[in-house]
């Protein structure tokens, strides 16, 4: 009798989120695309800090749970989500992937549970800042 092979494709998970203050909530299932520190000056103007690790998921497994975010488009065809009562950015949808979501990382209730695979846009790296994790690195969106 032959033994069943193991299948090494990660289980869909559900995950879920929010803003700062409370009033927009979300959900996602799904097997995250993959999780990175980007270092683009966008990411960095859009969230006032250095480095966003943001994950990025397919869309048709997300929802909103409570309240709606307002958006902002960065680029033609890019749309940033955001709170409009604490500002706290949630998402970033891009123009040239739309089957997917750019979550933030740090607006997950279990950040830990997304733990970064790269780098990315390391060219526009902040050069006093030092993130010596063994990570690989790209100059784009990998």
């Amino acid at each position: 009798m032959a033994e069943a092979k193991a299948s090494k494709k990660p289980r869909a998970k559900t995950y879920t989120g929010g803003c700062l203050c409370g009033a927009v909530r979300f959900r996602v299932t799904g097997v995250p695309f993959y999780v990175s520190h980007c270092h683009c000056g966008m990411c960095r103007k859009a969230s006032g800090a250095p480095v966003v690790t943001f994950t990025r998921f397919p869309l048709d497994g997300f929802s909103f749970t409570k309240g709606k975010p307002k958006e902002y488009s960065s680029l033609p065809k890019n749309q940033r989500g955001f709170c409009a009562k604490c500002g706290g950015q949630i998402y970033f949808k891009a123009g040239r992937k739309p089957d997917s979501i750019g979550l933030n990382v740090g607006c997950f209730d279990a950040p830990e549970k997304l733990t970064p695979t790269s780098h990315i846009y390391i060219d526009t790296m902040i050069p006093w800042l030092h993130m010596r994790d063994g990570l690989p690195r790209h100059k784009d969106h990998g």
